[in-house]
């Protein structure tokens, strides 16, 4: 089959396009996906750099879990497809259904979704014709929405949806958003102003109207030289509630500042750096919590599916790339010249 295969840390010229890797097979419990859309996110371009650092050395490569990866390695976690093929004990009227794919790979609870393996890092993901999954992460959907926009939903939605639980985001609360033209940040928006809640949205100057078309009751630059007024600002003394980051770096301590009492802090993401330094007299004073939050759980991933089925989302496919131009659609990933999802697109590859 044709696949791009990661063949060490490194930059792009680390993905090499194939088309003589082996068809996975789906084992007992497993189903095989021939992959119509296949989405990028930033763990993709995290991991191929093997950015995450380790406990004990921050600058040294490793994968998400912040352990040696396997090498060659498919990425791509965010898969829509149609299984073609089932494994011992999966019904075989499963063949044809078009589905969605969780990318979480675990059983168990929140504990062991902290040590998940991750679709396209621990396993083999969607950057090919075939991927194989566990049949219970294979989710049926029916939906007039093309593959590449369904591709949009997975990592990026579930990871927000994990974000608000894992705050306690209620309606009537106000919530600032960073990254707000990202996948994870342009889906915290939605996902917020669902719940009722009123948001605040950061982003580039060029992307602000983007923001408030999804919902955003107001925007910030995100280069603004004093973050935490600007949005005092803009809410006019309504305190800010919760702030759901994905970029972290120096704006950390604004976004500290800006909290109002017993705010909430929760994290997914730290694109602008990782290391960060805070004042803690504002952190025990006004008693604020700070709250980690990655990928999210297969309920996670079932509450979201519920909007996707209603249609009560907005796919915000940015760009689709043919699957041999991988490379170019990561580096363009890292530009951020974009609003939403970045997509490649297997299920074309064929008919070129």
């Amino acid at each position: 089959m044709r696949a791009v295969v990661l063949t060490g840390f490194g930059g792009p010229e680390k993905l090499e396009y194939r088309d003589d890797v082996p068809e996975p097979e789906p084992a007992a419990g497993e189903v095989r996906v021939r992959v119509g859309a296949a989405a990028l996110n930033n763990t993709d371009i995290w991991t191929r750099q093997g950015a995450y650092g380790s406990p004990d050395d921050p600058g040294a490569q490793a994968g998400w879990r912040r352990e040696p990866l396997r090498f060659p390695r498919i990425q791509g976690a965010d898969v829509a497809g149609r299984i073609d093929r089932v494994g011992e004990g999966v019904p075989a009227t499963r063949v044809g259904e078009r589905v969605l794919v969780d990318p979480m790979l675990y059983t168990g609870g929140e504990r062991e979704l902290v040590s998940t393996d991750y679709l396209g890092s621990e396993r083999d993901g969607g950057f090919a014709e075939l991927v194989t999954v566990p049949a219970a992460n294979a989710h049926a959907v029916d939906s007039t929405l093309s593959d590449a926009e369904l591709a949009t939903f997975p990592t990026a939605y579930t990871t927000a949806m994990r974000m608000l639980n894992r705050a306690a985001v209620r309606s009537g609360e106000t919530v600032v958003v960073t990254g707000a033209s990202g996948g994870v940040g342009s889906a915290l928006i939605q996902l917020a102003v669902a719940r009722g809640a009123q948001v605040v949205a950061v982003a580039g100057a060029g992307k602000r109207e983007r923001a408030e078309r999804l919902g955003a009751t107001a925007t910030v630059d995100r280069d603004a030289a004093d973050l935490a007024a600007e949005v005092g600002a803009v809410l006019a003394g309504t305190p800010v509630d919760v702030v759901a980051d994905v970029v972290a770096g120096p704006s950390f301590p604004a976004l500290l500042r800006m909290l109002g009492p017993l705010g909430r802090y929760v994290v997914a993401g730290a694109i602008a750096g990782p290391l960060v330094e805070a004042d803690l007299r504002t952190v025990y004073l006004r008693q604020t919590q700070l709250i980690g939050s990655s990928f999210g759980t297969h309920e996670d991933f079932r509450q979201l599916l519920t909007h996707v089925r209603a249609g009560e989302l907005t796919p915000l496919l940015a760009g689709t790339y043919p699957l041999r131009e991988l490379g170019r659609a990561q580096e363009d990933f890292t530009r951020k010249n974009f609003f939403g999802k970045l997509v490649v697109t297997p299920g074309e590859e064929g008919r070129r």
